[in-house]
């Protein structure tokens, strides 16, 4: 599987202000840009509705809550593996 393009902030505002400033399709636009018009469209909406704090990317609240999902699977992984290793210690001790 290709690995997933990513684009810098820059580079989203200087597209949008070339399809606002220009009088072609934004289709036309991507397809000079080597992108899908999908995405161009996605960036021009968020930019009309956000204005200058569009594109903010993923950020750190999301980069946190990672890291704390990772945490508890670590913990909820030392806990089952604990509890595997006392039933059988008391399955062979029952014998």
């Amino acid at each position: 599987m290709p690995k997933r393009r990513t684009y810098s902030k820059e580079y989203k505002q200087e597209a949008v202000q070339l399809v606002q400033s220009s009088d072609h399709s934004i289709s036309q636009i991507a397809q000079e840009l080597g992108i899908n018009n999908n995405l161009l469209s996605r960036w021009c909406r968020e930019y009309a509705s956000d204005g200058a704090c569009a594109f903010r990317g993923q950020g750190a609240s999301r980069d946190e809550e990672l890291t704390a999902l990772k945490r508890e699977l670590t913990r909820v992984k030392k806990e089952r593996d604990f509890l595997k290793e006392a039933a059988a210690y008391f399955a062979h001790e029952s014998k």
